[in-house]
């Protein structure tokens, strides 16, 4: 039988205990809203110099200016920026549909599907991403413009890295927590192996592709290397390899590169704020080990 002092002694205890927790997750707020405020600075600043004149950049100016217009026209005249969006948005979408196919049925065939040597060709995929793309970049260079004559076209620049290596991987962990069992059941009914990929197996791993599709629509949308190799034509260039042309020996048109890096990046920001629950769930879900 408990007493009135063990009662008190366990009240007290437990109080104690909350009031540790109160003094850590103030903590850990505190720690988390500093980070924040860290990563947030550049594009606050970035916002902020895209509305300043070319000098603004170095008057430390906090806050922001009325030359937002100025530098959107600049930029276009400089650039013909509202092109180099269209042929960037074409490029990633294409890219992100076609490479998430690829990645799906790859992810889906090593982990449903019995055939000779499976675990010796994933780990050749595997070993892939310790080749430098440096290694690469010139023998793709030379199959794309000698070979495949497709410089300055949308294909130049999506084609060499459609198969992506960690897209794969992240597929095949991904269906990991399909049960081969209601893959069976649907083959018993009747389903083709293609309707049972399509509408089975993906719907069960739906959080992963979209997380998947962000990331290979964002570094497509980033890329600057290899677009700008196979990109000679001012009118197929894409954002980055558009912004590169504002860097100058004598000028640098920052006003412009600040706008173009913001028209460019604001939006993928909402988008993430709006869909950041569904990325989180992707990439847990993609975490699974088999």
């Amino acid at each position: 039988m408990t007493t009135p002092t063990q009662t008190h002694t366990q009240a007290k205890e437990n109080q104690n205990h909350k009031a540790a927790e109160s003094v850590q997750s103030l903590l850990l707020h505190v720690f988390m809203t500093i980070g924040a405020l860290l990563f947030l600075a550049p594009l606050y600043l970035m916002l902020v110099y895209a509305t300043h004149p070319d000098n603004g950049i170095y008057s430390g100016a906090l806050w922001f200016g009325s030359e937002a217009v100025n530098n959107f026209k600049n930029l276009q005249a400089d650039t013909n920026f509202l092109r180099a969006m269209g042929n960037s948005i074409i490029i990633a979408v294409l890219y992100t549909v076609v490479s998430l196919m690829l990645t799906s049925m790859a992810g889906f065939a090593f982990t449903k599907y019995e055939f000779w040597g499976k675990n010796f060709w994933f780990g050749v995929i595997l070993a892939t991403l310790a080749i430098p793309v440096f290694v690469t970049i010139i023998p793709q260079y030379i199959l794309m413009a000698r070979n495949f004559h497709l410089t300055n076209t949308y294909w130049a620049v999506i084609l060499p890295t459609l198969a992506n290596t960690v897209g794969i991987f992240y597929m095949r962990q991904a269906f990991l927590i399909v049960h081969t069992d209601l893959l069976n059941a649907a083959r018993i009914d009747g389903a083709s192996e293609w309707r049972v990929f399509w509408q089975i197996a993906l719907p069960v791993v739906r959080p992963a592709l979209a997380a998947l599709a962000i990331l290979l629509f964002l570094s497509s949308w980033n890329d600057y290397l290899w677009p700008l190799l196979v990109l000679n034509n001012k009118d197929a260039y894409t954002i980055p390899v558009a912004l590169g042309t504002l860097v100058g020996l004598t000028r640098v048109s920052w006003g412009g590169i600040m706008m173009g890096t913001a028209l460019s990046t604001v939006p993928f920001l909402i988008l993430f704020v709006i869909a950041q629950r569904q990325i989180i769930a992707g990439v847990a879900g993609g975490s699974v080990k088999g």
